[in-house]
């Protein structure tokens, strides 16, 4: 995989943005999976502005979602499906049915997780899917130990997750649902580009392990090393404990610029 150190979160926010708004340049109606959480932010609000100044043309573009609570009310504000219709589709002016989600209210949880993952295959699939990591290595909502060829499914979180999550909820654990449906890890393996955000030295360990140790369930993240087109971009707090550091320097900065991410 590649990996991007960048001095802080803006300036990964921009990089991953130009390369976005560089796909949706070559493939207007490109397939864009969005992660949600505080994370992702600067992508989208680089991507907002990008939109606003014309620099990219997104009337024909698509989004997805990578994962979703089970349980909360229809339009509950902290459900995911809320929160990139206000962080995503919204700011960047898309339309209702440019927007591809599953269904956590669905009395068959498991039939909505069939049904979603056969959307994105009639989609035509993720061009790119944008990633955050959890602390213990988690990537969309696949904990530790989840199996590498899994599917769209039901998963319950762990306490540290549901913690993480709390101040999205008022800081109250008890708010915060015990399962979500989430892509697996071989659904979000399908998508063309995988592009990781990480900051903050809260990240450092887990970044460390997905990118220069073994790939091993125990850090789902890990998969990204079977993939052909995976990018990791980090900034210096989570790139604290790379020990390849130098040569990721090295690399980026002597890369041709018309390979892009």
């Amino acid at each position: 995989m590649e990996v991007v150190i960048v001095p802080d979160a803006k300036a990964g926010g921009e990089l991953i943005a130009e390369s976005i708004a560089a796909l949706w340049r070559r493939k207007p109606d490109a397939l864009l999976g969005v992660a949600t959480g505080s994370t992702p932010i600067p992508i989208y609000d680089a991507l907002t502005a990008k939109v606003s100044a014309g620099d990219v043309d997104v009337s024909r573009a698509r989004v997805c979602q990578l994962d979703e609570y089970v349980g909360l009310p229809a339009g509950h504000p902290e459900s995911y499906r809320a929160t990139v219709i206000r962080q995503v589709v919204e700011p960047l002016g898309l339309g209702a049915d440019s927007f591809i989600g599953p269904d956590g209210s669905a009395e068959d949880v498991q039939a909505a997780c069939e049904a979603y993952d056969l959307a994105l295959a009639s989609a035509g699939g993720v061009d790119l899917q944008i990633l955050g990591i959890g602390t213990d290595g988690h990537i969309g909502f696949n904990e530790p130990c989840s199996s590498l060829a899994s599917r769209t499914r039901i998963k319950t979180l762990t306490e540290q997750t549901r913690v993480d999550n709390a101040r999205f909820f008022d800081d109250d654990i008890e708010q915060v649902p015990h399962h979500v449906i989430t892509q697996g890890i071989g659904t979000i393996l399908e998508a063309r580009h995988l592009v990781l955000l990480a900051t903050g030295e809260g990240k450092a360990e887990a970044v460390a392990q997905t990118v220069e140790g073994p790939v091993a369930a125990v850090v789902p993240a890990s998969a990204l090393q079977l993939h052909q087109h995976a990018t990791v971009v980090v900034d210096e707090a989570a790139a604290s404990k790379l020990k390849l550091a130098p040569y990721f320097r090295h690399t980026f900065a002597n890369k041709p610029v018309w390979q892009g991410l």
